[in-house]
Parts: C-alpha cells; structure tokens; sequence
C-alpha cells in the first residue's frame, strides 16, 4: 500500500501537545494577584485568547470578527433587488410588444396598446392582467416567461436555500418533484406532531430531496430549524421594506405561489414552522444600506446570516448574568467564522473545563471559586516576582545545623539508627548490600542486613511564629494598595511552606473587626467596605498565635495604610471613632507592649505618608523596638520578604 502524507486541514493538530493549565492559571493569576476575582480574571483570558505556543483567538477577536462581518453584511446591497428586476423585465416585455404592434395599423393593434397603456402601476398587478394576455411578439412572450420563471426561482429559494439552482432551468418535472417534497415535508410534520415521526422516516425523505438541502441536515431537528431560520429571515425582509414595496412583493409571492400550485403547501409549512421556533425575530426589521440590489434568494440569506450574527454576538459578549462558553453555538461559529474559529473556541472551552477538572478551579453554589492547589500556585507565582527584584546574595540560609535530626536534606546520609525517623538512602543502602553479599548465580538477588541501611541526613531548622497582619479597609482600595497588599500576603505564604515548613504562619486581615485568612481565600480576598482600622483586634489574635507557640520564635508583620480608628469592646463590638479615640491608642498600644513581652518584634509597613500615620508607628516603633518601613505598593512584597528572610537569619 502507498501512503502520502500532507498537511492536515480539517481542524486543530491531533499531535500538537495539549495546552498547559499551568501556565493559564498565571495568566489569570495577573489579574487576580491585581485583584481580579476569579470568574472576572477567567472571563478577561477566555476573551484575550491562549498565547503561548499554541496561540489561540480569543472572544474579544471573534467578537470584533463578527462585527465585521455584520457591517459588511448591511453594507452588501438593497432589498429591492427582486421588484427591481421583475419591473425592468415587465418594461422589456411591455415595450417589446409594442414594437410589435406599432406598424400594424389595424384596430385590433390600438386596443391592444390601449390595454398596455391601462396596466396599473403596481407590479404584481400588471403580471398579474398579462398573465392571460396573448403576446403578438415572440420575443416579448419569451421575457414574460423568463419574468415568471425568476419569479418562480426566486419564491422558492426565498424559503428553501438552493432551489434557485435546482431550478435554473424550466422543467415541469422539477416543479412537480418540489410540490411532491413540499407535501411530503408537510406530513412529515404532521407526524412529528403527533409524535409518530422515526429516524427511518426522515432518511428515507432525505434519500428522496436530498439534493434540494445543500446543508444536509441530520434529523428533523435540524431541517426544522434550517427552514424556520430562513422564513424568519423573509418576513423580516418584508418588514424592513417600505409598506408599498412590502405591498407589491407580497402580492408578487402570493401570485407565484398560486401559479406553481404551492400556496396551500406553503401556508402549512410556514405555520408549523412558526409553531416550533416562535423564538426567531420573525418580523424585526433589519436595515441593509448598500447600492446593490439583492435578489430575493440573496436578501434572505444576507438576512439570516445577519439574524446568526446577531445572536452570536450576544453570546461571545458574556456580559450576562450566568453566562458559560457553553452556550456559545458552535455551528453559528461555523457558518458565521469559518472551522478555525470552532477550534479556536473548542480551546477556550477546553480550558475552561480542565481547569475545574484538573482541580484548580472550583464551582460552589455558582460562584467560582480558587482551590487550595490554585492559591499555591499563585503563591508561587507572587513569590517568584518578589524574589525576581532581590538580590540573590541577600537569600539567607538558617543557623543551626545538626546533622540526623528531623529537618531540610543536606545531601549526604549516615548509618540507620535505632529510633530514626528520617527517610531511607535507597541508592546508598542499594550500595551496601551489593557490596556486601555481591551477586552470584546462587544468589540472584541483593540481600540487606540492618547494617546496610542508610537514612538521609537533614539539618535542624529554627522554627517562627509568624504573623501578617494585613489591612482590609476601604482605605486601601481608594490608595490603590489593595492588590499588592494581598500579592504579599500570598508571596509570604507561599515562601514559608516552601523554604520554612517548619514555620506556623498566620495571615490575620482586619478593618472593623479582624479574623485569620485561610490560604485557600487569600486569592480570591477582596477588601472590606466598611470604616474602622482595627489593630487592637489584630494584635489579640497574633498573641493569642504566638502563644500556642511559646518555643518558636516570634515574627509580626504588620501592613496598613492608616492609623487605628477601632477597637473592640468588652461585649466583642467593634467601636469606630475617627479621629481615633484616646481608648482605641491605648488599648492598641497595650497589645503592643504585651507584643514585646512576649519578645516579638513588631515591624510595620506604612502603605501612606498621613502625620497621624506616622505619629503612632513611631510610638510603636519606640515601644516595641522594631522597624518602620514606608515602601511603594510595587515594592511592598520585596520588603515585607527580605525583612522576614533577615528576621530568620539574624535568629
């Protein structure tokens, strides 16, 4: 057998490596580390597109695609096409046969200009008065026909897509085989609606006209649809038309209709049509502005495709209420943009999909929602761009080394010992056995002995109580302060579980009130808008953090853009009083000082240059002893992490 091999058209590369989640997630990551929420940092990528290696369109360019499209749609040409033509054909048949008889100069010849001169202005009227009129010219006799055989062509292809073609030239057998399709069409309904219709019955009317569908529908589902769309789309040319020209043309089709013997046909299927897809604008009007006139055929299907255009644009915007890629048609994608655009949008679904499926992205009562994994991962993506602008000499190790205690890999190993709990050398104690006992044909295997075993050997890290404790007050938002405050709560998360596992962190947020932030919201975080900077509360939570770990050494970290304006009061309410209350200092500043008995140094990150601001962090700073930064929002995380690595370093 001979094989050739060619460049593959129909669709996306089968042997192109799947997109990465990884590397979706951080471009939503940017969004939400600025402080997107989840489904609005989703909803911006599925708009931008995939970059990367397998770049992708995103809605946002098949949105302005379909734009496009739909300007140069109305700008293709005029409705009028049809009645255009059919007058201009009228007038050739009518001045030819007046050639006819003007040198006959008999009475018979100005009775019959006499009749022509009283043919009503209206088109479909005068077709209709000549249509028994005996033409004295050949030549007039055959425009006449050709009249009413565009007439014919166009009716037909104005409901059915291709008829025109089929119909190109006059044969009473294929008018008969369309009056046969129309009837049999008709009771096919008929039986679908007293659910008596089968899969069999529609094949075998397909095997029959098929070749009068060119989009080769499937079921019936499918032809139904097709026809309804396209009658929709004539009823709204005759609603875009000016009431004469809705007048005439209508009269036009009637007529023609009658004539080929199809009105009771036609009236049955627009019904039935208009039963099952009430839903299409049937009689909205759409405005084309072009210079060309359109025929019949060609206006209806500039219309339908306008109508699909329509619909797709509401559903790539996405700016409704529940709104999924799901709902996005894809054969409208089809018709409308071509199979690269399918694809295009196979891979935005994809990955909205693998994102929920990969764990990631979580869906809980309809809201969107960051996983655990996905908040690490931003973690690391936020730690990353901290660790991008420091220096790597200033990346400190620790300081106490004991070689077999629990603790980080050092990269060597040592005998196993009784009572160890450190991880198997599995090379190492490989190694031993090999050495020991060798390998023979008696003895195929390895055989180990206890003296054989060797354990990994880590070094003792000092453990940290850590605590950030980070402003969630309408304040920050206003600053703009927000976003980088969160990047570095998640940068610290993420550092201590990487480089100090050891560490028992806590993230505390506080405005009127404060609590502990879990990792897996520090993501998906937005901030309070409420009034109150209550530090008073934070710090009572610290404390009560660093008391369960009376052996780590302390670390609090303290992020805000303004001074205390509340504090909590013996019944656990919040007070608010701006400008602070002498209460609110000094029930701040006595948990400041039990900070410093409890030997934990309080350094602050001042987001704001207001004198009140800086009044009381040097009051803190004179109590407690710890340091006062005043970093940019950019700059936020890099100092919050190279204070905490030098905190580390210097225990």
């Amino acid at each position: 057998m001979a094989f050739r091999y060619g460049e593959y058209h129909d669709g996306p590369d089968p042997l192109a490596p799947p997109y990465d989640v990884r590397a979706a997630l951080d471009e939503m990551g940017d969004a939400i580390l600025s402080g997107s929420t989840p489904v609005h940092a989703l909803r911006d990528l599925l708009k931008r597109g995939l970059p990367g290696n397998q770049e992708r369109r995103g809605l946002d360019d098949m949105l302005r695609e379909v734009r496009r499209r739909r300007r140069d749609l109305r700008e293709r040409g005029r409705l009028d096409g049809t009645l255009e033509r059919a007058r201009a054909l009228l007038d050739k048949a009518i001045g030819q046969e007046r050639a006819e008889l003007f040198p006959d100069p008999s009475d018979e010849a100005r009775l019959r200009e006499a009749g022509l001169d009283a043919l009503p202005e209206d088109t479909a009227s005068a077709i209709q008065e000549l249509s028994t009129y005996d033409w004295r010219s050949a030549a007039a006799r055959q425009t006449f026909e050709e009249l009413r055989d565009l007439l014919r062509r166009e009716v037909l292809d104005s409901q059915f897509r291709g008829l025109r073609d089929a119909l190109a030239n006059p044969d009473p057998q294929a008018m008969e085989r369309v009056r046969q399709m129309m009837a049999d069409l008709n009771d096919l309904l008929d039986k679908d609606s007293r659910g008596e219709h089968t899969q069999d019955d529609f094949d075998s009317f397909m095997s029959k006209y098929g070749d009068l569908f060119p989009e080769k529908p499937r079921n019936l589902d499918e032809l139904i649809d097709i026809l309804a769309r396209r009658a929709a789309a004539t009823q709204r040319m005759l609603a875009s038309m000016t009431p004469r020209q809705r007048e005439e043309l209508s009269n036009l089709i009637n007529q023609t209709l009658d004539q080929a013997g199809l009105s009771d046909q036609m009236r049955r299927l627009g019904e039935a049509l208009y039963a099952r897809r009430p839903d299409l604008a049937w009689n909205a009007p759409e405005r084309l502005t072009g210079e060309e006139p359109l025929g019949m055929g060609d206006a209806v299907t500039a219309l339908e495709e306008l109508a699909d255009l329509t619909q797709l644009e509401t559903a790539l915007r996405q700016d409704y209420p529940g709104a999924r890629l799901d709902d996005i048609d894809e054969a409208a994608v089809r018709r409308a943009l071509g199979r690269s655009a399918v694809d295009d949008l196979e891979a935005l679904k994809r990955i909205e999909r693998e994102l929920e499926q990969q764990g990631y992205l979580l869906r809980r009562r309809g809201k969107l929602e960051l996983t655990p994994k996905a908040v690490r991962r931003l973690g690391e993506t936020a730690l990353r761009r901290v660790f991008s602008s420091l220096d790597a000499g200033r990346r400190g190790d620790h300081d106490q080394h004991d070689a077999g205690s629990a603790g980080e890999l050092t990269g060597s190993s040592r005998p196993w010992r009784f009572g160890d709990e450190q991880p198997i050398d599995v090379v190492r104690t490989l190694v031993n056995g090999v050495r020991a006992g060798g390998v023979t044909r008696d003895r195929p295997g390895v055989r180990l002995s206890v003296d054989d075993f060797e354990v990994a050997e880590t070094e003792r890290r000092s453990a940290a109580a850590v605590c950030l404790l980070v402003d969630l007050s309408y304040s920050m938002a206003l600053r703009g302060t927000w976003a980088a405050a969160k990047q570095t709560a998640l940068a610290l998360q993420a550092l201590v579980a990487t480089k100090f596992p050891q560490d028992a962190v806590q993230v505390i947020g506080f405005s009127n009130y404060a609590r502990v932030l879990q990792a897996d919201e520090l993501a998906g975080l937005d901030w309070d808008m409420v009034q109150g900077t209550n530090l008073h509360h934070a710090l009572l939570i610290a404390g009560r953090h660093l008391d369960r770990h009376p052996d780590f050494e302390p670390v609090v970290l303290v992020v805000t853009d303004g001074e205390p304006t509340a504090h909590l009061m013996r019944n656990g309410r919040s007070a608010f009083e701006w400008p602070p209350s002498h209460e609110t200092l000094e029930l701040t500043l006595a948990e400041v000082d039990k900070m410093t008995r409890r030997r934990a140094t309080i350094n602050i990150f001042m987001l704001a240059a207001d004198d009140r601001l800086k009044e009381f962090v040097d009051e803190v700073a004179r109590r407690n002893g710890g340091r006062v930064f005043s970093p940019s929002a950019d700059r936020l995380g890099e100092y919050v992490v190279s204070d905490f690595l030098r905190l580390r370093r210097a225990r």
